[in-house]
């Protein structure tokens, strides 16, 4: 079984009476599970019992998250899954020519995120304004409410794709580079060698391209 963060958000999930019914961590549990010879069932969970749950077994897997954001015993598969935390600025106001530029300024930024990046270069002048989520916090940015947001390139291009965010932008700043991976359950039945070699096959055949794809 595959575990999803409840407060999933499309792209990554579209979760409906606890179940995931669209998505790229659907897509990539059914690309992975195919290549492992296995059925996958996702299966929704709150994002403070994911740790809890991927060692106890609730589920095998775990994707598109980074060894340093989940503590705990899981075997970490080779970084594969791309994205870039942005930082986006309305094209009515001056664009920042770096990141120091924003001192001082809030920026939407997502409740419970770490923008380690962002504190670095800002210091005490890193000025959180914090949405919910990622989608409410480029909602911010659309109503006006804040002049600069920090964004993945993914949630960004789909809610573009999909018509839900109009706003024109200067070219944002790339904050940091991300390649998540994904984690094994201890009691999994597949091995990580296994986990590994069903990634490679995605990304050297192109299946991954087009599974991200389908959200540009």
């Amino acid at each position: 079984g595959m575990l999803v963060e409840t407060s999933a958000l499309m792209p990554q999930a579209r979760i409906e009476a606890d179940r995931v019914v669209e998505g790229l961590h659907l897509d990539l549990g059914q690309a992975l599970a195919r290549r492992l010879g296995r059925d996958l069932v996702a299966k929704p969970v709150p994002r403070k019992r994911l740790a809890e749950a991927l060692q106890r077994g609730e589920g095998d897997l775990l994707c598109d998250y980074q060894s340093d954001w989940l503590p705990g015993a899981f075997a970490w598969s080779k970084p594969f899954l791309p994205d870039q935390a942005l930082l986006i600025s309305a094209a009515t106001v001056p664009a920042p020519a770096a990141l120091t530029a924003l001192t001082g300024q809030p920026i939407g930024t997502v409740r419970g995120y770490v923008y380690p990046e962002m504190t670095d270069a800002l210091r005490a002048g890193f000025l959180r304004d914090d949405a919910p989520d990622a989608v409410a916090n480029l909602q911010k940015l659309e109503l006006g409410r804040i002049r600069h947001a920090l964004t993945g390139r993914r949630v960004l291009e789909y809610q573009q794709r999909i018509g839900r965010f109009h706003l024109a932008l200067h070219p944002p700043l790339v904050v940091s580079e991300v390649l998540a991976q994904c984690a094994l359950s201890p009691s999994s039945p597949v091995g990580l060698a296994a986990l590994n070699a069903a990634i490679q096959g995605l990304v050297s055949e192109g299946e991954l391209n087009r599974l991200l794809g389908k959200y540009r």
